[in-house]
């Protein structure tokens, strides 16, 4: 499951920040550098705290105390399992 297919409000424990695109490793992914860089890392719990009203897009995430808005973009990069369901 993605980041970005997360429901308002929902908790969620990330597995990995994917650095493919179209099936191939991207050697250079900075946007996956930079999230792994701002704290979203495997193990991390994260929260959809809400969407925007055009398409869900941006998504304001909460990761500890701090609160990002992603692009859904962004937000697809990242993979997670929902909290108390095992991966």
């Amino acid at each position: 499951m993605r980041l970005s297919d997360l429901k308002v409000n929902q908790t969620a424990i990330i597995s990995k920040v994917n650095r493919t695109f179209d099936g191939k490793i991207a050697q250079t992914d900075l946007v996956a550098s930079r999230l792994e860089t701002l704290g979203f890392v495997p193990g991390t719990k994260v929260q959809v705290i809400t969407k925007g009203v055009f398409g869900g897009d941006p998504i304001l995430i909460q990761v500890g105390f701090t609160r990002f808005a992603l692009r859904k973009v962004e937000a697809e990069k990242i993979e997670i399992s929902l909290e108390g369901v095992p991966a």
